[in-house]
C-alpha cells in the first residue's frame, strides 16, 4: 500500500511538472502573440547574429589588417599602425593599372548586359507566349546550373587561336578574331557568365509595368522608340539598376576568368590571391582588397538613391 501510494505521487509529480511546462509554453506563446515586435526579434536574432559575427566581423578584421606590415627578414606579420601598403598601391603604376582595369571591365560588362538583356526581357513579358516564355526561363536558369569552371573552360576553347570562332571565320574566308587570352576575351566571357542576373531582374520589373501605360502612350500618338524611352525606360531603370549591381560586384571580385582567359592581364582578385597564397603578404592583400569593397560601398549608395532595392 506504501508502495502503492509512493507510485501515485511520483505520477502526480511528474504530472504536474508536465503541466507546469505546458503552463509556461502556453504563456509564453500569448506572450508572443501579444507582441508581434517580440515575435520578430526572437526569429531574426540568431541570423542577425551569425551576419555580425561571421560577415561584419572578417570584413571588421579584414579592414584593419590592412595597417599592419609584413617583416621583410622574418615574413611575420608585424602588427603596428601604417599606410605603406596603401602607399604602395597609389604610388605604383602597375596596381593602378590593374585597379582601373578591373572596375572599366567591370563597367564595360555591366553595360553590356544591360543592353542585351533589356530587349530579351521585353520580348519574354510582353510579347512571348507563356510556353515560350518558359522556354526562354529554361534557357536562361540551365547555364547556371552548369559549373562556372566549365562554363568559363568552354569559352576558352571557342576563343583560342585554333578554336571554334576562328575556324568559323576561316571557312568564311574572313580574318582571324585575335581575341585569345585578351581584355576582349575576359569582357565576351564575363557578359556570358553573368548575363542570367541583368536579365531576370529587368524581366521582373518589365512584368510589373501595367498595360494600361503601354495603352496611353500609343493613344496619345507615341511610337514604339519613344514608348520604349519615355514610359518603359523609366520604369525599368531601377530592375536595370539591381541586375547592375550583381554583374558589377561579381566581374570586381572575379579571379578565375582573368587567370584562365586572360592572357597575363590580371584583376584585383588575381593580386589578392597572390599575395596571400603565394608571397604571404596578407597586409598588403587586405590593403588591396579594400578597394573592391570601397567602390561597391560607393555603388550601393547611388543604386539605392536610384531606387534599385525595389526591383530586388
Amino acid at each position: 500500500m506504501g508502495n502503492g501510494l509512493a507510485r501515485g505521487e511520483g505520477v502526480s509529480v511528474v504530472a504536474g511538472g508536465r503541466s507546469g511546462w505546458a503552463a509556461r509554453r502556453l504563456r509564453l506563446s500569448a506572450g508572443l502573440w501579444r507582441r508581434p515586435w517580440l515575435r520578430a526579434v526572437a526569429l531574426l536574432t540568431p541570423p542577425a547574429a551569425w551576419f555580425v559575427v561571421i560577415y561584419l566581423a572578417a570584413l571588421v578584421a579584414l579592414f584593419v589588417s590592412a595597417f599592419w606590415a609584413l617583416d621583410p627578414l622574418t615574413s611575420k606579420i608585424v602588427h603596428s599602425w601604417t599606410f605603406d601598403n596603401f602607399t604602395q598601391i597609389f604610388e605604383s603604376s602597375t596596381y593602378r593599372t590593374i585597379a582601373f582595369r578591373t572596375i572599366g571591365i567591370a563597367a564595360a560588362v555591366t553595360l553590356t548586359c544591360a543592353v542585351v538583356a533589356l530587349p530579351f526581357a521585353y520580348f519574354m513579358a510582353r510579347i512571348a507566349s507563356p510556353r515560350l516564355r518558359t522556354i526562354l526561363f529554361v534557357v536562361i536558369l540551365v547555364p547556371l546550373w552548369v559549373s562556372y569552371l566549365a562554363r568559363v573552360y568552354s569559352w576558352k576553347l571557342i576563343l583560342a587561336q585554333d578554336g571554334l570562332l576562328n575556324w568559323t571565320l576561316d571557312k568564311l574566308h574572313l580574318p582571324n578574331a585575335g581575341v585569345a587570352y585578351s581584355s576582349w576575351a575576359m569582357w565576351i566571357v564575363f557578359s556570358y557568365v553573368w548575363l542570367p542576373f541583368m536579365i531576370l531582374p529587368v524581366y521582373a520589373a518589365m512584368e510589373r509595368i501595367p498595360d494600361s501605360y503601354l495603352e496611353a502612350s500609343s493613344d496619345l500618338g507615341a511610337r514604339g522608340w519613344r514608348t520604349m524611352r519615355s514610359v518603359v525606360l523609366p520604369l525599368v531603370f531601377p530592375g536595370l539598376v539591381a541586375g547592375s549591381i550583381f554583374t558589377f560586384s561579381l566581374t570586381l571580385g572575379d579571379f578565375i576568368t582573368p587567370q584562365l582567359v586572360g592572357g597575363g592581364k590580371q584583376f584585383i582578385g588575381n593580386v589578392v590571391y597572390g599575395n596571400v597564397g603565394v608571397a604571404g603578404n596578407i597586409p598588403f592583400a587586405a590593403a588591396y582588397a579594400t578597394i573592391p569593397m570601397m567602390v561597391m560601398a560607393i555603388y550601393l549608395v547611388i543604386a539605392r538613391r536610384l531606387g534599385a532595392f525595389e526591383a530586388l
